[in-house]
């Protein structure tokens, strides 16, 4: 109600409220709202300035938003593989497919686990590149200590409705520690407008509207809470799930997993996804084909043509089982009790 009786429905004081809030929780000194997480990439690497002729580096194993924010940069993406045990971006993979084109590495916190950042960052100082983190399945989650967000030179965060922090509607935040990329990167979600309407750049219209930006506020103080219930649900399906045929995930050491997704690994994925789907329990695939399988972006992409290895296998593989806050103990329970069923029947 305070956002429609105040008559100012994009940017505004509920937007810069909430972005010096969600700054201060990812432990930066910098946010920027904008329209969506798929934009709030592009603009981050805008204001890296890359572009045509340049190289990113990124993950196969993600979200085709990551691919499609460099490619709409006019940068080529350099699709690597992820490691076998967390399915995020494998370092080594990163430093064998850097070039004298490439510019930035964007490892993506995937499905909440922190990528290996430790080993990223060693990488970039190396290699003179930017890092640009990939929050968007992945706010709360912690590296040894720091929120993601504060990790690389720029992040970048999607509140989407389904994600951890999800508006009711779409909405995106781009976090950095740097004051001249923070800068940039407000000028290029309006047009390249400076505060007095010149443009110096030319930008886009991406902007974080403040009916989402007080929803996020007012549910940004649950969110630790709400992902503590998930890291509970997940403990409890770690639990439920040992000695069966099937791999749960691993947590990197020293990190906190936000568990926006909870993806199981199993020989006999397709069988025991019917048999959840008969037990009326909802499964997904996060993601059936690889973004190197996928023609639009395989042909617009480099990548090794003798394949990805860990991304392949686990394309077959992986299912991401139900999790979120409101899931009671007794619903996760009939999850467990379900494929233990389905073992059971198929011994």
């Amino acid at each position: 109600m305070r956002v429609f009786d105040s008559g100012n429905y994009i940017l505004g004081q509920e937007v810069e409220y909430f972005e010096r809030t969600f700054a201060e929780y990812c432990g930066v000194a910098h946010a920027i709202g904008v329209g969506n997480g798929t934009d709030a990439l592009i603009l981050a690497l805008r204001a890296l300035g890359i572009g045509p002729g340049d190289e990113v580096i990124t993950a196969s194993h993600t979200a085709v938003a990551t691919v499609a924010a460099v490619l709409a940069c006019g940068a080529t993406p350099v699709l690597v593989d992820v490691d076998n045990a967390h399915y995020t971006i494998d370092p080594g993979s990163v430093e064998a497919a850097i070039t004298s084109r490439c510019k930035a590495i964007i490892p993506v916190h995937l499905y909440g686990q922190p990528a290996e950042m430790d080993a990223i960052s060693s990488i970039a100082r190396r290699r003179n590149l930017r890092v640009v983190e990939d929050c968007a399945q992945a706010v709360g989650a912690r590296y040894r200590g720091r929120r993601v967000g504060s990790l690389g030179d720029i992040a970048t965060f999607s509140f989407y409705p389904t994600k951890n922090l999800g508006a009711i509607g779409d909405g995106g935040m781009v976090v950095t520690g740097d004051a001249g990329l923070a800068s940039r990167v407000r000028r290029l979600r309006q047009y390249g407008w400076d505060e007095l309407r010149n443009a110096d750049d030319v930008g886009v219209n991406s902007r974080l509207d403040s009916l989402q930006a007080a929803i996020l506020q007012a549910k940004l103080k649950h969110l630790d809470s709400d992902n503590d219930r998930r890291a509970v649900i997940a403990e409890r399906y770690n639990r439920g799930l040992a000695g069966l045929p099937i791999e749960t995930p691993a947590t990197r050491g020293e990190c906190t997993h936000a568990y926006h997704l909870y993806v199981v690994r199993c020989t006999q994925r397709d069988a025991l996804q019917a048999h959840l789907a008969e037990n009326e329990i909802g499964t997904a695939v996060h993601y059936p084909v690889p973004v190197h399988g996928q023609h639009a972006y395989a042909e617009r992409s480099v990548f090794s043509k003798s394949g990805l290895p860990a991304t392949e296998n686990l394309t077959g593989a992986i299912l991401s089982l139900p999790i979120y806050p409101e899931l009671n103990d007794d619903d996760v329970d009939r999850v467990i009790k379900a494929i233990h069923e389905y073992f059971r029947r198929t011994r």
